[in-house]
């Protein structure tokens, strides 16, 4: 699976300003249920999504991890995932509720809508 990483205030922005879904994924490295959930997360294949998938490293990249949150008005969570479109937060998950399959889902029920 290809994932794009978001580092800069221009990443956010570019994700703000997207009229198609596009699923963020927060992760820590230092955190194993971060570690649990990244590695569920990476179990699927490409073909699998009709999305892109974005993923910031909240420790290296604390301010881009801030900006997310506070961009698309949700509470900080490591990890977390979160599927946004047209500046909004549409759907977020977090800790053990991330599960690849239930995400997948959540995205088919998003697009057919």
């Amino acid at each position: 699976m290809t994932w794009k990483t978001v580092t800069t205030e221009a990443d956010v922005q570019d994700l703000l300003n997207t009229d198609q879904y596009s699923l963020i994924y927060k992760h820590s490295p230092r955190c194993m249920t971060s570690l649990m959930a990244f590695r569920n997360m990476k179990s699927g294949s490409e073909s699998d999504y009709s999305i892109p998938f974005h993923i910031v490293d909240v420790i290296q990249n604390r301010e881009v991890s801030g900006l997310i949150a506070k961009t698309f008005a949700v509470k900080h969570e490591s990890p977390q995932v979160l599927i946004v479109k047209n500046g909004a937060c549409v759907f977020d998950i977090s800790h053990e509720d991330i599960v690849l399959r239930d995400i997948v889902k959540k995205i088919n029920h998003l697009n057919e809508a």
